[in-house]
């Protein structure tokens, strides 16, 4: 089953240009997530996989399966690095 992210405690996520800004507390340190708009802050809910999002969001014709495959093993080192929780 594909999991679902929330922000983990002591951390922020702020959209820009290029993608996604994640900032921790503890730290402080910063994370860059180049994703153009294929990902908003809204996603670290927890009530969406990133499959489910890209289907909602329209998103799945302009990415392809190496792409998804690169945003799913960022994400997971995120969690690994603790800016994120896997639910």
């Amino acid at each position: 089953m594909e999991p679902r992210y929330l922000l983990a405690k002591d951390a922020a996520v702020r959209e820009e240009d290029f993608g996604l800004l994640f900032y921790t507390m503890a730290g402080p340190r910063l994370f860059f997530l180049s994703s153009g708009d294929l990902l908003g802050s809204e996603f670290f809910r927890g009530t969406h996989t990133l499959g489910q999002w890209i289907q909602q969001e329209g998103k799945k014709k302009c990415i392809g399966k190496t792409q998804i495959t690169s945003l799913r093993k960022v994400l997971d080192s995120l969690r690994a690095k603790g800016v994120l929780i896997e639910c």
